[in-house]
């Protein structure tokens, strides 16, 4: 790994771990964070996720219907798990959380992980891409930790178990960047992946946190959601 590399991958840990400090630090407006994680997990679904998924995709003769089953699929199948739990295991005053949180941040982990794949992949075609990569890589990371953060308060869990999962979503891009230089995911697998979390990220943005706005349907509220969608609309617009 070049000290660039090396350097770029820390700066990636620091914006992670900034962005679920910001939460953690003003819990009482929680709600507004919720709304602005909705947003940008929507986002970062259809403007991200599917189209990197559908591009990929098509270079390797998979149908967009197929991606797009794959994404479906995945939305029903998380919803099913969500009320699944809900109903027979959840309560409000378990101590534990609702599953669906470890579930979500863990998701983020591994989307944080395929970021730094990503680096790494543009590394090896030149540095100039992978700057470029990184720098979009890096501003969207901010978001990654703000929602893992959420994820984990918004399902009941511990506020030690939030920042744990902080930490695993900071680490994963320097494990992906790491992986990158040694092993490499088959391609197929990596587009029914990219759409898979696609899904995923749709139900936990429209299906969990999205209601949140509506029991806080103020103005500023809104205006959060908004906020977080506008701003994954600026970074993916850089990759």
């Amino acid at each position: 790994m070049t000290l660039l590399l090396l350097i770029l991958a820390l700066a990636t840990c620091l914006s992670t771990l900034l962005g679920g400090w910001l939460i953690l630090r003003n819990r009482e407006g929680q709600h507004f964070y919720f709304a602005f994680a909705a947003g940008s997990l929507i986002a970062v679904a259809f403007l991200d996720l599917l189209p990197e998924s559908l591009e990929l995709g098509r270079s390797l003769a998979i149908t967009d219907r197929s991606l797009l089953i794959i994404l479906v699929t995945s939305f029903f199948l998380y919803s099913f798990v969500d009320r699944f739990f809900l109903t027979h295991h959840h309560h409000e005053d378990d101590e534990h959380g609702h599953p669906m949180g470890l579930i979500g941040a863990g998701s983020l982990v591994v989307h944080s992980c395929l970021d730094g794949v990503a680096i790494g992949i543009a590394f090896q075609a030149s540095a100039k891409v992978g700057i470029i990569v990184a720098a979009a890589v890096i501003a969207h990371d901010m978001t990654d930790g703000l929602n893992t953060v959420v994820l984990m308060l918004k399902n009941h869990h511990s506020v030690a178990k939030a920042r744990l999962f902080l930490v695993l979503d900071a680490v994963a891009p320097l494990l992906g960047i790491l992986a990158a230089s040694t092993v490499r995911l088959p391609e197929q697998l990596l587009a029914c992946l990219l759409a898979f979390f696609a899904g995923e990220f749709l139900y936990i943005g429209a299906g969990s946190l999205l209601p949140e706005t509506q029991n806080h349907g103020t103005l500023k509220t809104m205006a959060a959601m908004a906020s977080g969608a506008v701003l994954i609309a600026i970074l993916t617009s850089f990759i």
